[in-house]
């Protein structure tokens, strides 16, 4: 494993940042970790808080403006450091677009964001993706270093999106390199109001787990991630900063943890039905996502252990959070269910996969018609 590259930059006045999509729950993380280190008196000065409306958070600087504006760089009028957030915490909300308008949105804003930061001598972007880029894999170290490849599958899901959003930043590297641009991969998010992929896994009734598998279930409480992001800008860190509770926890902690019990399949078995149930709608989600369930990808957050950040949350704890968050609940294939629906529960996300499969056989065999 390469060392942590550490890069320190001093300060004599107190800098202005701001933070995309500030007005969201973790957007609102980001800016009152801001606003707590501003009134220790380090290099945080003024917080600016960039959104379509206003947050809740008291002393922040609001500009209103959407992302994907051109108007966004006369809303950076002093900044010197912006804080993106490109990862998505509600899923919800996403699988209410096209993939292609969610990859359309993603692209136009961090360009946006790139070029009205460049244009306006902003000297330092901090993009938050996800750990999630470096591919799930039986062949991935524990932890992962920060200099690892990104592996992951370009699909149509959510981690191509950030795939598409890290090439946008690489080429920015060079195009601007006025622009100092640290991208900022997080395990797992975990905290009230996150939803995502793997908070969905946890909303079925069973946990899906391949014959083989070797998940390394590793997670990052959002108020970590926010105190790290206020230590990668104070301190100038990059080009890329890993974030998680140490550690990692075996499937069957989790299963100890969560009280849940697994199902186990083949890989075959359940990435082949993933795949059909994914062509026909039923799975929103690229059949690819399930390997974050069952495959290592945790990392090691080598930069900011060196640069004497530590986690608040371990992973039993985060998990814990994250059990508490999606209470009431139910999902099966990360797609939620109605109260109603609530008697499907009974059977795990991996059976219902494949029942459903075996299913739409009997159907087209009848000639219902796919």
């Amino acid at each position: 494993m390469s060392s942590p590259r550490v890069r320190v930059r001093s300060s004599r006045k107190a800098m202005t940042v701001a933070v995309t999509g500030a007005a969201t729950p973790l957007g609102d993380h980001i800016v009152r970790a801001l606003l707590a280190r501003s009134a220790a008196g380090g290099a945080i000065g003024t917080v600016v808080g960039l959104d379509t409306e206003r947050g809740a958070a008291d002393g922040v600087h609001w500009r209103l403006v959407d992302l994907g504006s051109p108007d966004l760089a006369a809303h950076l009028r002093d900044v010197k450091a912006v804080i993106h957030v490109a990862a998505s915490t509600d899923l919800a909300a996403d699988l209410r677009q096209s993939a292609r308008a969610r990859r359309e949105r993603a692209v136009r804003q961090i360009q946006t964001v790139v070029v009205s930061a460049a244009a306006t001598g902003v000297a330092r972007l901090v993009v938050v993706t996800s750990a999630m880029t470096y591919g799930a894999s039986p062949a991935n170290l524990v932890p992962l270093p920060e200099d690892a490849p990104l592996s992951a599958d370009p699909d149509e899901g959510q981690v191509g999106d950030l795939l598409a959003v890290e090439q946008i930043l690489r080429t920015a590297a060079e195009v601007h390199p006025g622009l100092a641009i640290t991208v900022v991969r997080p395990a797992a998010l975990a905290g009230p109001q996150v939803d995502t992929v793997i908070t969905r896994h946890f909303e079925a009734p069973r946990l899906l787990a391949v014959k083989g598998g070797c998940p390394a279930w590793q997670f990052c409480h959002v108020e970590d991630l926010a105190t790290a992001l206020v230590t990668t800008v104070e301190l100038g860190l990059g080009p890329v900063v890993t974030v998680a509770s140490p550690g990692w926890m075996t499937q069957g902690e989790v299963e100890v943890v969560s009280g849940m019990r697994r199902v186990e399949l083949s890989e075959s078995a359940a990435l082949g039905t993933a795949q059909r149930l994914h062509r026909v709608g039923i799975l929103p989600s690229p059949a690819t996502d399930l390997a974050y369930a069952v495959y290592p990808w945790a990392v090691s957050s080598a930069t900011l252990i060196a640069a004497g950040w530590q986690a608040a949350y371990d992973n039993e704890t985060c998990l814990g959070v994250l059990l508490e968050s999606i209470r009431g609940h139910h999902a099966v294939a990360a797609r939620r269910l109605d109260r109603k629906d609530a008697a499907l529960g009974a059977a795990s996300a991996a059976v219902a996969l494949v029942g459903t499969a075996a299913m739409m056989r009997r159907h087209r065999r009848k000639g219902g018609g796919a």
